[in-house]
Parts: C-alpha cells; sequence; structure tokens
C-alpha cells in the first residue's frame, strides 16, 4: 500500500485534522482516507486535477460493505500542483466539514455516525508535510 497510513491514532467528534502537503508537480490526483479500516471509509476525499475523466474536481465519498456510495463533487479547486496546500477536517457526529486552502468549504455527512475513527491513508501524488490533530 503506498502513501502515509496512520492507524491507531484516534480523530474523535470535536476534532479538527489538518493535513499539509504538496501536489507533485506532474499530479493527476491524490486522495485523502478516514474511516476504520480499508474495507470502511468515512471520507474518502479526491482532489483531481486531470484523473477519471475529471478536470480540476474533488469528488468526495465512503466505502461501506464492499461498495463505495454517493458521490459528493464540488468544482471549487484550490489545488496548485507543486504548491503547499492546508487542509482542515473537522468532524461532528453529522458531518465532516473540510475547509480547503481557499477557506471555501465542504460538507460531507459523517453517514457511518461514528464518534471515532482511527483509520488514515493518504495516497497519490502528493508529498504529505504534516498531520496534526487537535
Amino acid at each position: 500500500m503506498a502513501g502515509v497510513l496512520i492507524q491507531n491514532m484516534s480523530f474523535k467528534v470535536g476534532q479538527t485534522l489538518t493535513i499539509t502537503g504538496v501536489p507533485k508537480p506532474d499530479s493527476t490526483n491524490f486522495a485523502i482516507n478516514i474511516g476504520h479500516s480499508p474495507e470502511d471509509i468515512a471520507l474518502h476525499m479526491n482532489p483531481r486535477f486531470d484523473a477519471h475523466g475529471d478536470q480540476c474536481t474533488i469528488v468526495c465519498n465512503s466505502f461501506q460493505s464492499g461498495s463505495w456510495c454517493e458521490e459528493h463533487r464540488d468544482n471549487n479547486f484550490p489545488f496548485i500542483q507543486d504548491k503547499e496546500f492546508q487542509i482542515k477536517i473537522t468532524f461532528t457526529n453529522e458531518e465532516f466539514l473540510v475547509t480547503l486552502p481557499d477557506g471555501s468549504e465542504i460538507h460531507f455527512p459523517n453517514r457511518q455516525g461514528s464518534e471515532k475513527y482511527k483509520y488514515m491513508h493518504f495516497e497519490g501524488e502528493v508529498r504529505i508535510q504534516g498531520v496534526e490533530i487537535k
């Protein structure tokens, strides 16, 4: 499994996860996955520069019981290849509030309703520089 994998670091309701990274100069896409395991992902956030038929689109989804659920798409795309970004994800019982690098927000439902997630996987054409939970 490529990328950065973090397990057993609790991300609980009311906390904010801050991710700092840099998409590679030729990046097509990268993904941030938060959940219980690779088979149980509450938030899959996939900024796509040019991948899977999408250009400059952020796709969010969740993966449960072996299947992807309904996608949420956002055409606001404040990512630039080879430029540092910071994303803040605040987690409540109802949703993940994702604050993008330009200050805009994505509201994605906490479909599983869990109060704690311990699995985080950052993958794709990105260099993760920092992960902080407060």
